[in-house]
């Protein structure tokens, strides 16, 4: 049996990951390729608590950065271990929202926390795991922020400041450009253009792996 391959969507609020995965949906669906789909942070029922502490606006006490960032390993390492890996041994590919790449980001950049902090952390949660192929939405924090108040109501991240997401913009740009499995796409594009962009991607990497 062929193990599962990882696929991981990243990017900052608005930037349309929602929909993007819709379309790695129905590209894997039409390559008949079974497929389950994760969140981050979530994904367990253990972990989907933890992401209420992250996520929510109204504790009784300020959750401190160094909380934030431990929970978000803390729930990842949770969903690796009761979902992920299972599913890629077994076969199944796994669509991810989000991963590693969104600490690095968030934590970071826009917390700014050492790159040998967020490493030693990841050693011990992720133990050298990482996606098979990552795609990050690249869009302007002002025009994603905009995007997600559309929405409605706003987490307890995404009320930060908009200096805040353009540390973590920059970070993931950062990142993404270094990294040989991730592809950049513009996500300012209008929903088709994005929406074409990631089909390709995704019918290239099935192109090389099947290959």
């Amino acid at each position: 049996m062929n193990k599962g391959k990882f696929i991981v969507v990243e990017g900052i609020e608005g930037a349309g990951k929602s929909s993007a995965i819709c379309v790695i949906e129905a590209v894997l669906n039409k390559h008949d390729i079974p497929f389950i789909k994760t969140r981050e942070p979530g994904g367990t029922p253990l972990a989907e608590t933890l992401r209420d502490i992250v996520k929510s606006a109204s504790h009784d006490e300020e959750l401190t950065q160094e909380t934030e960032l431990l929970l978000m390993y803390a729930s990842r390492s949770q969903l690796l271990a009761n979902r992920i890996l299972p599913a890629l041994a077994q076969g199944t590919w796994v669509i991810g929202d989000r991963h590693d790449l969104s600490s690095r980001a968030y934590q970071g950049g826009g917390r700014q926390f050492d790159d040998r902090i967020m490493n030693a952390i990841a050693d011990v949660t992720l133990k050298g795991f990482a996606p098979d192929l990552t795609v990050y939405l690249d869009i302007s924090p002002e025009l994603g922020l905009a995007r997600a108040q559309a929405r409605g109501e706003l987490d307890r991240i995404e009320l930060e400041k908009i200096e805040f997401f353009q540390r973590v913009r920059n970070k993931y740009l950062e990142l993404a450009t270094a990294s040989e499995t991730t592809d950049i796409i513009d996500a300012s594009q209008d929903m088709l253009s994005v929406h074409n962009d990631v089909a390709k991607v995704i019918e290239a990497f099935i192109e090389i792996k099947a290959g």
